[in-house]
C-alpha cells in the first residue's frame, strides 16, 4: 500500500483513463469490432455496387486523361517535357495531319477511277510523305533546340512521340489539345 492508502498498480491505470476517459479495451473486442465479412450477404447489390463504382472511377479517369491531367495521364503522355512537347505540337499547323485524309482519299481513288489518275494520287502520296518526312525533321530540330534551352536535357522518345502526334488529326489526339493554333509554350 502507497502512503495515500491505494494500491501501487491501480495508481498507473486511473491515470490512463483518467486521459482517454474509459479503460482499455481487451484485444478480443477491438478484434471483434474491426471483423467484418468479406463478402455481404446480398452478393448481387454488392456487385452492382462494385461494377457502378468501376465504372464510376473509369469515366473520371478517362475525362481527366482527355483533359491532360497529369494522375490521368498514361506513362507515354506524363512529364514536363511530354507536355511542352504536346502543347507546342498542338500549337502549329502540320503536314502530316493531311496525311490520313489524303490516305482516304487515295483508297477511294483506287476503287473508283482509271489506272492513269491512279496513278497521279500515288504520286501525290509519295510526295506527301516525303513532306511529312522533311516536317518531322524540321520538327525534331526545333523541339530538341527549345526542350535543352528549357529543360537543359531531352528526354529519350520525344522525337518520335511528336512525330506520331503530329500525324494525328488535331481532334482526334489524345490527350486532347490544350492550346489554340500559334499558342506556342513559352
Amino acid at each position: 500500500m502507497n502512503n495515500d492508502g491505494s494500491r501501487p498498480d491501480a495508481a498507473p491505470q486511473r491515470e490512463a483513463e483518467q486521459k482517454k476517459g474509459r479503460p482499455t479495451p481487451k484485444r478480443s473486442q477491438q478484434e471483434s469490432v474491426r471483423k467484418q465479412p468479406l463478402v455481404s450477404k446480398d452478393r448481387k447489390v454488392a456487385n452492382q455496387r462494385a461494377k457502378e463504382q468501376t465504372r464510376k472511377d473509369r469515366d473520371r479517369a478517362r475525362i481527366g486523361m482527355m483533359n491532360g491531367e497529369e494522375q490521368y495521364l498514361t506513362r507515354r503522355d506524363k512529364g514536363p517535357q511530354r507536355r511542352y512537347v504536346r502543347d507546342y505540337i498542338d500549337a502549329r499547323f502540320s503536314i502530316g495531319e493531311l496525311f490520313i485524309p489524303a490516305a482516304i482519299l487515295i483508297l477511294v481513288v483506287a476503287f473508283t477511277q482509271p489506272v492513269a489518275i491512279q496513278q497521279y494520287f500515288t504520286y501525290a502520296v509519295w510526295g506527301l510523305l516525303a513532306l511529312v518526312i522533311l516536317d518531322g525533321v524540321i520538327v525534331n530540330y526545333i523541339l530538341k533546340g527549345r526542350l535543352r534551352a528549357k529543360f537543359g536535357t531531352v528526354e529519350r522518345g520525344l522525337a518520335f512521340y511528336a512525330i506520331m502526334r503530329s500525324v494525328q488529326i488535331r481532334p482526334l489526339r489524345m490527350p486532347k489539345p490544350q492550346v489554340k493554333r500559334r499558342q506556342y509554350p513559352e
